[in-house]
């Protein structure tokens, strides 16, 4: 039953405190596989709480829209709402803080991914999830609305583009990922002459190249692909490489920028080719400095 006094009112922190928490739990068990119940959740809540069924949904959705800020997946079918107190984000940072693993994906991992590689080279599973390909990647120029200063600060604080870029078992899960896709669709191509000289180049040479994988098209010319892996939406920012950035303006014919996306649930992808300055929106983040 709904507390009347409530109604209209700021939630407190015992209350976003619970309802995080929820989010959190339902999460997990959503990225792993395991049944759920919203509705259960949201009873449970509204009994502990005495908030509405309305309010309860209304802030899973505002929880939502923190996350895609914050480059980490989301309970699919609790839109991304955004307009919550400041409160909330403060709930959202204490809760990453204690629970650190929910920021690298550890405590969601895929489902295909173990240690940072594929099930198949992992555990010799055969079986890769399907990869959605997006013929619509989203278009650059755009500029990013502005964020309240509460949550542009949590943005700073856990910077998604920075996670990913350090997050080594992310990316070579994505690249793992990768390179099975490349095989299979040169099988699909009925070159499987070209699919046996894949090459995962960042794990067999380690990185430097400017490219993480070595594929081909249909007529035998190379494919160098770099991916670019996050558990975020499509719009998430990434960092690219000043060598990266230099193989696609000296092999333009060649490079290719693979982005995968929403990974901790069913991947996604979409590809890019030079020139990547009209394909995506570049901003200076960091200067190298020297003195003397």
């Amino acid at each position: 039953m709904a507390d009347q006094s409530r109604i209209g009112s700021d939630w407190n922190a015992e209350e976003l405190d619970a309802i995080v928490a929820d989010y959190f739990t339902m999460l997990a068990d959503e990225l792993a596989g395991r049944p759920y119940v919203k509705s259960h959740h949201n009873a449970a809540l509204r009994e502990r709480i005495g908030r509405t069924a309305g309010s309860v949904e209304r802030k899973h959705m505002n929880i939502s829209a923190v996350l895609v800020e914050l480059g980490l997946p989301t309970i699919d079918g609790y839109k991304p709402f955004s307009n919550f107190q400041d409160a909330l984000g403060r709930t959202i940072e204490r809760y990453l803080i204690a629970n650190p693993t929910a920021l690298t994906g550890d405590a969601v991992a895929p489902r295909w991914r173990q240690d940072g590689q594929s099930h198949s080279a992992a555990a010799g599973l055969s079986e890769l999830p399907a990869i959605f390909v997006d013929e619509t990647p989203p278009p650059p120029g755009k500029p990013r609305p502005t964020r309240p200063d509460g949550l542009e600060r949590l943005v700073r604080k856990f910077d998604p583009v920075a996670r990913d870029f350090r997050n080594r078992s992310l990316g070579k899960a994505g690249e793992a990922l990768i390179v099975d896709f490349e095989r299979r669709r040169l099988e699909k191509l009925d070159r499987r002459d070209l699919a046996s000289k894949v090459r995962w180049v960042a794990q067999e040479d380690g990185d430097g190249a400017g490219y993480d994988i070595h594929s081909y098209d249909r007529q035998g010319n190379d494919r160098l692909i770099e991916v670019k892996t996050t558990q975020g939406v499509r719009s998430t920012p990434f960092f690219l490489t000043r060598n990266e950035l230099s193989l696609a303006h000296e092999r333009p014919e060649h490079f290719r920028l693979y982005r995968l996306y929403e990974v901790a649930r069913a991947p996604r992808l979409f590809k890019l080719k030079p020139p990547l300055e009209e394909a995506v929106t570049l901003e200076a983040e960091t200067w190298r400095a020297r003195v003397g």
